[in-house]
């Protein structure tokens, strides 16, 4: 098996005129208004993916009035076939449309280790056109087992393993001895871990899932309002997430060739950003939040890398 592409990814926001007119005027991504059931939705391209923003009590959602990102829905031509083909259970009466009236089967969660999965034939996207943003770099996934993942996208569903990560933040303390008579000795103590996340990266399409699992969950989770982030605070945010909703779609991460020109673009225009500049991550990339709040509910970051 190859695995799949992605037909779109799903937002769920408070203000989706606000989030549409910052994905087509600010970071200039193609886009346009499509059916749906329900009521139209804004679809943009991203590469070779696509990006559909929903009102948060669109009927298509699977959690209609929460925000965030909803659920994604791979592409094949048939729906019901790869759903029996991949022995994944599908919900009572999902065979039906969905973006851009086209067929598509929802999956139950509890089969695909939380992440809310649909089957769904190809939209029709507009085509892309390079600029701020290349590409969608990958998607967050809040996890409780990356093993388990890796069982259910790599092994079931025949997505390639990108890359696995340990992401740690760490403390050093040195202490002194210092004498009038015997001089001054420094000593290092052991590094101790203060935060860090596991993380698999499996590839769907032109993208990546990005798996996201807690290192140690009895380190105190700490997030500091108004602060540039950390990866304690990464840590601290996906044990919060998981805590509240369970495993499941946390973030999108757009590729950027300019971290700091996009971010500093972005607060200009009057979106509110977490990161002013990048800050170190995965995948020796720098990254730089916007605050979820400037965007209905949706929480998304820039990534500045080269590929290897």
């Amino acid at each position: 098996m190859s695995g799949y592409d992605l037909s779109y990814v799903a937002l769920a926001t408070n203000d989706a005129p606000g989030l549409a007119e910052m994905f087509g005027n600010t970071l200039g991504l193609e886009g346009e208004r499509m059916a749906a059931p329900g009521g139209e939705v804004y679809v943009f391209t991203a590469g070779a993916s696509a990006i559909a923003v929903f009102d948060k009590d669109h009927p298509l959602l699977d959690r209609p009035g929460e925000t965030g990102v909803d659920h994604i829905a791979l592409a094949t031509d048939d729906p019901a076939k790869a759903a029996a083909d991949h022995r994944l259970a599908a919900f009572a009466n999902s065979h039906k449309a969905g973006v851009g009236n086209r067929k598509q089967v929802r999956i139950d969660p509890t089969t695909t280790a939380g992440v809310r999965v649909r089957f769904a034939e190809p939209i029709d996207k507009p085509k892309a056109t390079p600029g701020r943003v290349e590409r969608i770099d990958h998607l967050g996934l809040a996890s409780l087992d990356v093993s388990a993942d890796e069982a259910i996208f790599a092994t079931n569903l025949g997505c390639a393993v990108e890359s696995r990560q340990t992401d740690m933040e760490v403390r050093t303390v040195v202490e002194s001895f210092t004498s009038d008579k015997y001089g001054a000795v420094y000593h290092n103590r052991a590094p101790e871990p203060v935060g860090g996340l596991r993380v698999l990266f499996i590839s769907v399409g032109d993208f990546e899932m990005e798996f996201l699992q807690e290192f140690d969950p009895n380190y105190d989770r700490v997030v500091e309002a108004n602060q540039a982030g950390t990866t304690k605070q990464d840590q601290s945010a996906i044990g919060r997430f998981v805590d509240r909703r369970g495993a499941g779609l946390h973030h999108l991460a757009l590729k950027t060739p300019d971290i700091d020109e996009a971010l500093g673009h972005l607060a200009a225009r009057g979106h509110r950003v977490i990161d002013t500049i990048g800050r170190p991550g995965s995948r020796r990339a720098r990254i730089g939040f916007v605050h979820p709040a400037a965007l209905g509910g949706v929480l998304l970051h820039f990534v500045e890398r080269d590929e290897l």
